[in-house]
């Protein structure tokens, strides 16, 4: 997008773009760590010759990618040069900007955001193009995947998920509205993708789900089990969180903007149950 001139009124634009978390502490700022809003605005403030803040539409943990993340920047100055190409050019290859698209001045990247999509990544056979952006579970042997996809049914029937929360005293409520929970195979059946959407996430809510999925997979929880671990609202204080580099934020939608990601190209096929 090129333009030129001064608007005497700061326009708002959503940024829509991706990164590999493997190099970062999450997206937000923090102190004494990299985070991935660090780096953009550093590059913006160079770009544009003034101090940058941006706010972006959630948080994601280190080590945790992002097919499709939108941040929202306000700015007074316009410009004439190809802003998409010039900001990918001073960002390090792990974080691509799209496009910048132009909002109305009370849209929120945030708060406006209606529904999002996660999906968690994971492997059986030790190969290094995977290792940075799905989870190696060596010697899993997951004879149940029916018995998962009825798990992860089970989870669209309730929406308080205290039991699935970090820190649930964080929290102002553990209520979540999950109109989704699907579990996909590839076609050698050595791969599977886990894809959770709701219109809100707890605190590690995604790696837990993953963890008690994969141990119905195994054999090791009943259906009735995982169901009343969820039903009864008590938060454990042991838990066994998926590794982040498996998770991706995979799509934010919005009322007014809902854009296709840039997912991962392959063949997945749905696990269904009987």
């Amino acid at each position: 997008m090129a333009l030129a001139g001064f608007n005497s009124t700061p326009m708002r634009y959503f940024i829509h773009l991706a990164y590999s978390g493997k190099n970062y502490h999450g997206w937000q700022r923090q102190t004494n760590v990299l985070g991935i809003q660090d780096v953009i605005e550093e590059k913006l403030s160079l770009l544009l010759g003034k101090p940058v803040f941006i706010h972006g539409c959630g948080r994601t943990d280190a080590g945790v990618h992002a097919h499709q993340y939108f941040f929202q920047l306000e700015i007074e100055e316009s410009w004439d040069f190809d802003f998409v190409f010039r900001i990918n050019k001073m960002l390090p290859p792990d974080i691509a900007v799209f496009e910048i698209i132009p909002v109305t001045e009370n849209a929120n990247a945030q708060h406006d955001a209606i529904r999002r999509t996660y999906d968690y990544y994971l492997h059986f056979k030790k190969t290094p193009f995977l290792a940075d952006h799905s989870t190696w579970y060596e010697g899993f042997e997951l004879t149940q995947l029916e018995k998962m996809a009825k798990g992860a049914n089970i989870l669209t029937q309730y929406n308080d998920f205290r039991a699935l929360c970090k820190r649930p005293d964080k929290v102002g409520h553990t209520r979540c509205n999950l109109s989704a929970v699907n579990i996909y195979k590839n076609k050698n059946g050595d791969r599977l993708r886990i894809e959770v959407t709701s219109n809100r996430f707890l605190r590690g809510m995604i790696r837990l789900i993953v963890t008690k999925l994969l141990e119905i997979g195994q054999g090791r929880l009943s259906l009735e089990d995982w169901e009343n671990f969820i039903a009864r609202n008590e938060n454990p204080s042991f838990k066994r969180f998926a590794p982040p580099q498996g998770l991706h934020l995979s799509k934010i939608e919005y009322p007014f903007l809902n854009i296709t990601p840039k997912r991962e190209i392959g063949e997945w096929v749905k696990v269904v149950c009987s």
